[in-house]
């Protein structure tokens, strides 16, 4: 899932209503699409149709001879072939129509495309070889004999580019291995942005996904929300998932195009058989196409074409084609086996390569008439500043208010805004840049596709439901770490607002998972901000709101609570934790008090009350705003506290009880990492395997004040 690494023209700043002017350009792109049928032949189109697959079916095999200028011999061929063939052939098909498309696109307009799925590695490797952005030997990008046999003999490139669909292959936006959020990442790029369209490839696996089924009415939930750029969804219907035939493949054309009418669009069926007749279809669905959002009938492509078509159909009486077996590697052995020897070597030179290539390893003129040109370098996103009030926000609403004052900005939630208390105009009608639908996959792929495209979003949810992305988010992080391997820096962060905490929900609304599961990554790029109030919440969502190249989760309480002294708030920010003067002893303590959250913080400086006036313990008091901080200091995490700022925080031979909104363990994990958990008892959400009160699930986690102050007194007496 992820742009075509022709990056067919990045933009060089984020989009904002601002950058565009307010219309679409849709009857552009269909005069577009006619004047590439004028000027670019159906023979250049083919050429780079086989081309493509050419080089696919090539990397996947050949060790040496990487274009047939002589005859094929068993040592040509790999001893262990690795790869998938069978998604290419419909997304090089694609690739090579909308190649000409690209190079004549209107004025000022974008083309994107995503892939739903990673197995296309080839394919975009195949293109970026073709558009001469590969640097395959040291010496830069471009065109070459030993860059071609690079390109083939070294694939999957497991030390450079890999051989799925990754940032490591120049163009790529998106990382793909996990199916079923490329729709909704599509419709989060054209947000804001009426001048871009994406086009979208859909495999027949991904639609059986509830990611991609949500997607498709999801968009109904953007209506009305400012001018949007379009979304041209390409299914292709080819019959098999990975392991077997698939749900759709068991349709008949009617009930499939019943189907997707039912939910809004046009189909426009093609079995990929009739090239001149393709791009006529082409341009018909670019005349129906409509801004993301706006109602009535929206066109969507179904590519019927066979996987793996174009490759060996049968082999020593062994059905190939249309089986499960075209997905990965089709012929197993053909270095040994005689007869798979003969059909690759027929396979390959059915392409006739040495056609499309010059023996200097340079597309001939007839394929480069269909190519879309070499790429601009994506620029860098500039970050986008909230508005300055000269006063400091109170709270996470006037925050978020502020933030989309200032444009290319929005706010997606799982239909629970008004539940998380967040107050973004008057009245109950939601602003333009705030959309609500029932599916966290979908928001999280709308906040991808607009975060990705160089703008700032937020998503707001429910902490129990929040772990339902969980996969999402590891993925995601995946992908900005490997765009951060190759300099691609700069984008605005993933920001998650976690709210309606199960401290005080009902039991089936009670998992902290998220926040457990991103401290596990062991990323430091991942943040996760724990504020003991609301004003300190406000602070924090405004410092994410404008950084960079991070994941960020913030754990607020929407329940209103005391607020505390505010003289530590920047080192809380700046450093991830600070003691607080205002509720500790003034003497050397006899025990350290670590909170994390507001709920924690509330319950713990009651306890620290009760532990100084009743018992007349000594007490140092630390407030932790940002879990990750918490971990082991190293030149990966500067985020992190040192040794020597976490001993004068925490001391050195004194217990610790820290109270903590998550698991437990997972705080014992980061304190193990250090060295230093035998001292620590921590306290955090334990189920209490039953509905209960909030009150009473305080007492069964050991949260409450008074449970608190019991365990600080166990510890002082266990150490003394």
């Amino acid at each position: 899932m992820t742009m075509d690494p022709t990056a067919f023209i990045a933009p060089s700043e984020p989009d904002s209503p601002s950058n565009f002017p307010n219309q679409n350009s849709f009857p552009e792109w269909a005069r577009a699409a006619r004047r590439a049928i004028q000027t670019v032949p159906d023979t250049a189109v083919g050429a780079s149709w086989r081309a493509l697959n050419y080089l696919c079916a090539a990397q996947l095999y050949l060790a040496d001879n990487p274009l047939l200028f002589r005859p094929l011999q068993p040592v040509d061929v790999k001893e262990s072939p690795r790869g998938h063939w069978g998604v290419c052939p419909p997304v090089n098909w694609m690739l090579a129509h909308l190649g000409p498309l690209s190079a004549l696109k209107p004025p000022g307009a974008e083309l994107l495309v995503l892939h739903g799925a990673g197995h296309a590695g080839p394919a975009a490797l195949a293109r970026a070889y073709l558009n001469g952005t590969l640097d395959l030997t040291g010496q830069g990008s471009g065109w070459s004999m030993p860059a071609v046999r690079s390109l083939v003999a070294g694939f999957p490139h497991e030390e450079r580019y890999g051989g799925e669909i990754t940032p490591l292959i120049p163009g790529v936006r998106h990382t793909g291995g996990q199916l079923g959020p490329a729709l909704a990442i599509a419709q989060g790029m054209v947000l804001d942005a009426p001048r871009r369209l994406v086009v979208s490839l859909i495999g027949d696996g991904e639609l059986e996904t509830g990611g991609t089924a949500a997607a498709w009415l999801g968009r109904r939930a953007l209506a009305d929300t400012g001018p949007h750029g379009a979304v041209l969804p390409v299914v292709l219907a080819n019959g098999l998932r990975m392991g077997g035939p698939s749900l759709l493949g068991g349709m008949s054309e009617t009930e499939v195009s019943a189907y997707f009418t039912g939910l809004g669009y046009t189909p426009l069926f093609h079995n990929g058989q009739d090239l001149r007749g393709f791009r006529d279809l082409l341009v018909q669905a670019l005349t129906k196409l409509r801004p993301l959002g706006e109602n009535g009938s929206h066109p969507v492509i179904v590519l019927t074409m066979a996987k793996g078509t174009t490759g060996p159909v049968e082999v020593s009486g062994r059905r190939i084609m249309g089986t499960p077996t075209v997905h990965k590697t089709p012929l197993k052995n053909p270095r040994t086996d005689e007869a798979e020897f003969a059909a690759l070597a027929s396979w390959l030179n059915s392409y006739r390569p040495t056609e499309l290539f010059t023996r200097e390893g340079h597309p001939v003129d007839l394929v480069r008439q269909a190519l879309s040109g070499t790429p601009a370098i994506p620029g860098k996103p500039t970050p986008q500043q909230a508005d300055d009030t000269g006063a400091s926000p109170t709270d996470v609403s006037t925050v978020i208010r502020q933030r989309a004052a200032h444009g290319a900005f929005r706010l997606f939630s799982p239909d629970e805004i008004a539940s998380n208390r967040l107050r973004l105009s008057e009245g109950s009608t939601l602003p333009p840049w705030a959309s609500e639908v029932l599916n966290e996959e979908l928001c999280h792929g709308w906040l991808q596709g607009y975060t990705e495209t160089g703008r700032d979003a937020l998503l707001a949810t429910y902490e129990a439901f929040a772990p339902v992305n969980t996969s999402l988010l590891v993925q995601h992080r995946k992908h900005l770490r490997l765009r951060n391997a190759v300099g691609e820096t700069g984008l605005p962060s993933v920001n998650y607002l976690i709210t309606s905490l199960g401290w005080r929900n009902t039991y089936t609304h009670q998992n902290p998972l998220l926040a457990s599961a991103m401290l596990e990554l062991g990323d430091p790029g991942v943040h996760v901000y724990t504020p003991a109030d609301s004003g300190r919440s406000a602070a924090v969502l405004d410092a994410m709101l404008t950084s960079r190249d991070r994941m960020n989760l913030l754990i607020a309480d929407k329940h209103p609570g005391p607020l505390f002294p505010t003289a530590t708030l920047r080192m809380e920010l700046d450093r991830g934790a600070a003691h607080w003067p205002h509720a500790s002893s003034r003497d050397n303590p006899d025990i350290v008090l670590a909170s994390a959250g507001e709920v924690p913080a509330r319950q713990l400086v009651q306890a620290a009350q009760i532990l100084r006036e009743t018992h007349g313990v000594r007490l140092r008091y630390v407030h932790v705003n940002d879990l990750s901080a918490l971990a082991p200091a190293n030149l990966d995490r500067p985020h992190a506290l040192s040794d020597e700022e976490f001993g004068n925080l925490f001391g050195f031979d004194v217990p610790v009880l820290f109270a903590v909104p998550t698991f437990p363990g997972t705080v014992r994990a980061l304190l193990a990492a250090r060295g230093d958990a035998a001292r620590c008892h921590v306290v955090g959400y334990r189920d209490p395997g039953r509905p209960t009160t909030p009150e009473l699930l305080l007492e069964q986690a050991g949260m409450s004040a008074a449970a608190l102050s019991a365990s600080a007194l166990k510890l002082l007496k266990e150490h003394g």
